[in-house]
């Protein structure tokens, strides 16, 4: 287990603790930026703009000339001086935006990215991106680049010390900030509930294995006609305000529902479900409607913090597999997708498909949390055959996320 990704290389270091001290964890935390400097952030994100196109159109045309990819050291010694033409940013944010570009060309694949937009339609939302010790928290304020930015501080950004990150704006114009931080994570008891695990569907959000279910809320599907009045109308401000609406909402409701499974749980275990292959298709809005991924990246940081486990298992075949006897005999195909009750035709006992699937991927998981603490154990046993005063911290990590074994006799549900 691991959080969740960070904007910049630095952003994903993690430190080396001493001896019997849990790691230091990096967090992003993102706050608001009043709106009076919103002018001023607009004519920064214009500069990133102008300076991320020249960084494309430099690399396509060296690719062109010499078929290779232009590095961001030398794109940075092309724009070296940039900060005296006039453009609203320095050289650090420069610099930045030539090491993103990179590694985004690299991460696509690509000779050539897409142009970043300042105006029109269609134009890129504001983004400014910088490095460490770029951004100093004094006064309650945010100093960057020659502005002091108000902000709502809900983190207490005093206690933290801030390092790379980027200022990012969203649909409605509205500027965060992204901080990322480093932070050690308190001691806390870890949970001693019994092992869980979940099925994620559309009717029901999650279903448990132990019967429990969790109904999918329609968070679009209820502003949907609001929605359709304001893009007739052509009130783009509306149209991006209900759309910020829904999002706060779903994020609200996985919020709550990730927690309570964190402070419950000991062991999480939940299937792989492919989201974006099913947004797809023709359920696309109730699949993006029901956040299965961001549930899943909620469940595996906050079970990072509370010291539980968390275990994502490929779910093929689960709705199929009895979790009496193991056989296969339940619904298939996309006929059987009607089906949400059926008998086992070995042993005879009677599923709801949903609860069964979630049966058969805690069983899977306990199995893979098994395997890897088996794997830790040996490790741990060469390390110390070798030398045995070595430090064989580097294995914990088999053992998701630096925990002893779950306590004997968990129930399988």
């Amino acid at each position: 287990m691991r959080v969740a990704p960070t904007p910049s290389k630095s952003a994903t270091a993690r430190c080396r603790p001493q001896a019997g001290e849990r790691e230091d964890v990096v967090r992003v935390l993102r706050v608001r930026i009043k709106d009076r400097h919103a002018p001023a952030l607009d004519e920064m994100a214009r500069a990133v703009n102008f300076v991320w196109n020249y960084c494309n159109e430099l690399s396509m045309r060296v690719f062109e000339r010499e078929r290779r990819f232009i590095r961001s050291a030398e794109l940075q010694r092309f724009l070296a001086g940039a900060s005296k033409e006039g453009l609203a940013i320095g050289s650090a944010v420069f610099q930045q935006v030539a090491e993103d570009y990179c590694k985004a060309r690299a991460q696509h694949r690509k000779v050539k990215l897409a142009w970043r937009k300042s105006g029109g339609a269609r134009r890129s939302l504001g983004w400014i991106p910088f490095k460490d010790r770029s951004v100093v928290y004094r006064g309650g304020q945010l100093h960057f680049q020659g502005l002091h930015l108000g902000i709502w501080d809900s983190w207490g950004l005093g206690e933290h010390e801030l390092r790379a990150g980027s200022l990012s704006q969203d649909a409605r114009g509205r500027w965060y900030a992204n901080l990322s931080v480093r932070v050690k994570p308190q001691a806390r008891q870890a949970p001693t509930g019994d092992a869980v695990g979940i099925d994620l569907g559309l009717k029901e959000l999650a279903a448990f294995s132990d019967g429990q279910t969790v109904q999918a809320e329609r968070f679009y599907r209820d502003l949907e006609p609001a929605l359709a009045v304001a893009q007739r109308s052509g009130n783009t401000r509306r149209v991006r305000a209900i759309h910020a609406k829904i999002a706060n909402r779903r994020r609200d409701h996985l919020h709550k529902v990730t927690s309570a499974l964190v402070r419950q749980r000991s062991v999480i275990c939940v299937g792989d479900v492919n989201a974006g292959a099913l947004a797809r298709g023709k359920n696309a809005k109730s699949v993006l409607d029901a956040g299965w991924s961001a549930m899943r990246t909620m469940l595996r940081y906050k079970c990072a913090d509370a010291g539980a486990w968390f275990i994502e298992v490929p779910e093929s075949g689960t709705t199929r597999s009895c979790s009496v006897c193991g056989a296969a005999s339940g619904p298939q195909g996309p006929s059987g997708l009607a089906v949400r009750t059926w008998t086992c035709g070995v042993c005879g006992s009677t599923h709801d498909r949903d609860v069964n699937a979630a049966r058969n991927i805690l069983v899977r998981g306990l199995a893979i949390l098994e395997e890897q603490f088996a794997a830790a154990g040996e490790a741990r046993a060469d390390e110390a055959a070798v030398n045995e005063a070595g430090d064989v911290r580097k294995h914990a990590a088999l053992a998701g996320a630096g925990h002893g074994p779950p306590d004997v006799g968990i129930p399988v549900l």
